[in-house]
């Protein structure tokens, strides 16, 4: 411990780390008041009966990444998910488009390029968003209806509060785009990631601590028994989230000697690094975001409950299922592991990794270059995908039960017994229907907690043992990737 403060005075003596680490913390403070600040027009009582109807939706999803923004409807409202999408869209886009290929292959100046693309995606994505949150919040009497002018084709679109609300919202997202893009360049850590972390840690005092400690403070045994193991658990899965993030599968590459010129270069040995969850937090998300996606859609489709037409038999079946529900958690486990493969499969590219080793000379130890590679790195990569895909389904799955609970009634053929059971046993009672909090704080929150301060720790070990100081681990006790 006296070496992780000693570390921790380091960070300041450093003048160069010094000056990014305060220009990290205050380009977070301007986002996180930012927060503060309401669009205008905005009815906060109103909002507030809203979300209690909402929160369970994509909205409260999309709620997550923006800090607690979208709740409140801040000008950071959609906070970085435009740019997120906007990302993954272009990412995904280079599989498609040759253009965009070759982009990202030529280095410092493609990557500026497509980043310049990734700005303009975002806005247009941004002014979509915010066109049909505006329109959400005009049909639920929290924005005013106020046309412009009185021609029913166009007062939707030529409507005050819905032109003023697309233009601060997609400023705001900008703006935050811009913050962490500073932060990416001249602070510490990836400045998206960042602001991501800032929100999910400043949005937990306030929703999760009141609720904990107003029942340590009640007496009850079997509450306070419940709150030690819920940290119990959360401590425990953080620790395994730390294990597996931090495994690599280390695939050892040697490079044949060439000469080069008068020169005889090569001869080395090295190895590929390959993450054991390479997918990161993305699966989940995707696998949040579609499950979502029928809860949004419902908010907008009436229905009269005296008719019992496919409206009415769509909105009964839908209204159980969410989280704890069997048939809900049985899709959304079986998506994450689905998105699993489909996304490494998109940034992992087996036959271009072989034909990238082939042209600079390199090999795997008693594999043939060209197709026997290509197959060799594709078995391990679904080695490790399996693992990683069910890692992450355990991972989103136990925080849901603590806060969700699993409704054992709704199993089929022997339901009702287990539910009987373990409504009838003392400490059991909880599973049915969760532990009562009135918070989120899921896998995705965990994964993203975990990872970004893992990504932040390292890049401050990095500069730290680069000035000759010690880490936060002590010497030769670097934060490394464990070998699997």
């Amino acid at each position: 411990m006296e070496k992780f403060f000693a570390a921790f005075r380091n960070m300041f003596t450093v003048p160069d780390l010094r000056k990014r680490i305060l220009f990290t913390l205050g380009l977070l403070a301007v986002y996180r008041l930012g927060a503060h600040i309401t669009a205008p027009g905005v009815d906060r009582d109103q909002l507030r009966l809203v979300w209690e109807k909402v929160g369970t939706t994509l909205l409260g999803v999309l709620d997550l990444f923006s800090g607690g923004n979208f709740q409140t409807i801040s000008v950071f409202a959609l906070g970085v998910t435009p740019y997120i999408t906007a990302t993954i869209i272009t990412q995904l886009m280079t599989t498609v488009f040759p253009q965009l290929k070759r982009l990202q292959e030529e280095g410092e100046a493609g990557r500026q390029k497509l980043n310049q693309y990734n700005r303009y995606l975002t806005v247009v994505l941004c002014m979509f968003q915010t066109f049909i949150v505006a329109r959400w919040l005009q049909a639920n009497a929290v924005l005013p209806v106020s046309p412009i002018i009185n021609v029913p084709v166009l007062s939707t679109f030529l409507d005050y509060y819905i032109l003023s609300t697309i233009i601060t919202l997609t400023t705001g997202t900008i703006f935050v785009m811009w913050l962490g893009e500073q932060i990416t360049e001249r602070g510490i850590g990836n400045g998206v990631s960042l602001l991501i972390f800032a929100g999910i840690i400043i949005g937990l005092p306030s929703r999760g601590v009141p609720q904990v400690l107003s029942r340590l403070k009640s007496g009850d045994t079997f509450a306070v028994v419940g709150v030690i193991a819920m940290l119990a658990i959360l401590l425990g899965l953080i620790a395994f989230i730390v294990f597996v993030e931090s495994a690599r599968r280390k695939v050892p590459i040697s490079y044949a000697k060439r000469h080069v010129g008068r020169q005889l270069v090569g001869g080395q040995q090295t190895h590929m690094p390959i993450k054991l969850n390479m997918g990161g937090v993305i699966p989940v998300i995707f696998a949040s975001s579609v499950l979502a996606i029928p809860q949004t859609v419902l908010q907008f489709i009436a229905y009269d409950p005296t008719v019992q037409d496919w409206r009415f038999r769509v909105h009964s079946f839908f209204t159980d299922f969410h989280g704890g529900d069997p048939y809900y958690e049985l899709v959304y486990l079986s998506l994450i592991v689905l998105f699993t493969f489909f996304y490494i499969t998109i940034i992992f590219n087996v036959e271009e990794v072989s034909d990238n080793l082939r042209k600079h000379g390199g090999f795997i130890p008693g594999i043939r270059p060209g197709r026997n590679t290509a197959e060799f790195l594709n078995t391990i990569l679904t080695r490790l995908t399996t693992v990683g895909a069910i890692y992450l389904a355990f991972v989103a799955f136990v925080p849901q039960l603590m806060l969700s609970g699993f409704n054992v009634g709704r199993l089929p053929f022997f339901g009702g017994r287990i539910e009987e059971f373990v409504t009838g046993t003392p400490g059991l009672g909880w599973i049915p229907h969760g532990m009562g909090y009135q918070f989120y704080f899921g896998g995705t929150s965990l994964l993203i907690l975990v990872g970004v301060a893992m990504d932040t720790a390292q890049q401050i070990e990095a500069q730290l043992v680069m000035r000759n100081y010690e880490g936060f681990f002590g010497p030769g006790s670097r934060l490394r990737g464990r070998r699997t």
